[in-house]
C-alpha cells in the first residue's frame, strides 16, 4: 500500500484550523508513515531469517549480534510509534487529533507537520519535560 501526500494539500494556517482537508493530509501522512514502518520491519525479519550463517570468527560474530540488537530495539521503538499512529488516526476520526491534550488548545501545524503523533503543544511538552527533569533529579 503505497499512500501518496500531494503537495498542494500541505496545511495552511490561512484555513480553519483541522478542517476536513488538513484532517485528510495529516490521516495520509499518518498512513504513509505506518506503512514505511511495516515495510523497515518487513525487511529486518527477512534479513534475520537470511542470516542464519554463524560466523567463524568471533570478532566478526559479536559485531553480529550488536548490529542485530541494534536492528531489534529500533524495530522495538517503532512497534510503540505504531501505537502513537493507531492513536493519533483514532483521535482523527474522533475530531480530537491536532489539540493539546493537556490545554485543549490546537497544537500548531509546525509542530504536526514535525512530529505528527504529538498530543501536547509546544508550551505544555516543554512544562511537562520541566516536571519531569525535577522529579528525576530529586
Amino acid at each position: 500500500m503505497n499512500v501518496q501526500i500531494p503537495k498542494e494539500c500541505k496545511p495552511s494556517e490561512d484555513e480553519p484550523f483541522m478542517n476536513p482537508r488538513q484532517q485528510d493530509y495529516f490521516r495520509a501522512k499518518l498512513l504513509k508513515w505506518r506503512t514505511e514502518i511495516f515495510e523497515d520491519t518487513n525487511q529486518t525479519i527477512a534479513s534475520l531469517q537470511e542470516e542464519t550463517v554463524k560466523e567463524p570468527d568471533i570478532a566478526d560474530r559479536a559485531s553480529t549480534e550488536s548490529e542485530r540488537a541494534l536492528e531489534l530495539r529500533t524495530r522495538d521503538r517503532q512497534r510503540k510509534l505504531i501505537g502513537k499512529i493507531d492513536s493519533a488516526l483514532r483521535r482523527i476520526d474522533e475530531g480530537t487529533y491536532g489539540y493539546c491534550d493537556e490545554t485543549g488548545e490546537p497544537i500548531s501545524l509546525k509542530r504536526l507537520e514535525a512530529r505528527p503523533v504529538a498530543t501536547l503543544s509546544v508550551e505544555a511538552q516543554e512544562r511537562h519535560e520541566r516536571r519531569e527533569k525535577i522529579y528525576r533529579d530529586d
